[in-house]
């Protein structure tokens, strides 16, 4: 009885000394999952590339402005409003544009934008367009012709004229003055002008040439009298006809007194 007592408490104590060690032993971590490898998005191309902030919209600040419909419509159909807005973003010299109100377009003749090529279309628009910002004090300073983006040259005379409270603008065939400013930053300055820019290059080569001017009918003239000029050789024969005559008249006479004288 003692002895199964014994075995009793020492199988009770190796249950306390494995359960105590059992205890001990540090539980095993959680199975990790695979960890997930996320791919980089595929680099944006110009077409996908995300207009950036802060960059000036010409169209929109012109429509804001009211009366630019048709200079607005011009950049659109012209592409020159992509133009613009990447010439703003890469540009550091900034822009400066001569934006025509819907009433100067009116001043036209009726037509006028109708009979242009698309490529005439696009140089009208660039000739209002000069690639560098101008404030209304710096028009002060600058060196005439100003060059645009349609170019230079005596073709595409650009030429400012500032006075106290105006300036002037004449392009050979368009004489005008800024009528107010629009919008300026020191990026981009727009003023309005009441007349649109006619380039040479494009107005004065398409410009009708004068009708020629038809010949006078001519009048039936009065027949005149031939007037018969006497050469030099035929006043000598006269002269020497009139000798002769004379030298007969004198002979005869002699004669004629001689017979009397013998009667």
């Amino acid at each position: 009885m003692k002895q199964q007592l014994i075995s009793s408490f020492s199988i009770f104590l190796l249950f306390l000394h494995c359960a105590s060690t059992f205890a001990q032993i540090p539980a095993a971590a959680p199975a990790q999952a695979p960890a997930v490898v996320v791919a980089p998005p595929p680099a944006a191309t110009p077409t996908q590339a995300a207009a950036p902030h802060g960059i000036t919209n010409v169209t929109k600040i012109l429509e804001k402005a009211g009366h630019f419909t048709i200079f607005i419509r011009l950049l659109r159909s012209t592409q020159e409003e992509s133009h613009l807005f990447s010439a703003l973003n890469d540009s550091s010299t900034g822009l400066t544009i001569f934006a025509p109100t819907d009433s100067a377009f009116s001043e036209l003749k009726s037509g006028t934008l109708n009979t242009l090529r698309d490529g005439d279309k696009s140089e009208l628009v660039k000739f209002h367009v000069v690639p560098t910002f101008l404030s209304t004090s710096q028009f002060q300073t600058v060196s005439n012709p100003l060059g645009t983006w349609a170019g230079t040259g005596s073709r595409l005379p650009l030429n400012v004229t500032s006075y106290p409270n105006s300036v002037n603008i004449t392009t050979g065939l368009t004489n005008t003055s800024l009528s107010g400013t629009v919008y300026t930053d020191n990026q981009l300055a727009i003023y309005k002008i009441e007349k649109v820019l006619l380039p040479k290059d494009i107005f004065a080569s398409n410009a009708p040439a004068p009708a020629p001017v038809a010949p006078a009918p001519e009048k039936p003239s009065k027949a005149v009298p031939a007037v018969t000029v006497e050469s030099p050789a035929a006043s000598v024969d006269i002269s020497s006809a009139l000798i002769f005559t004379n030298n007969i008249l004198v002979g005869s006479f002699g004669l004629l007194a001689s017979a009397m004288f013998s009667l």
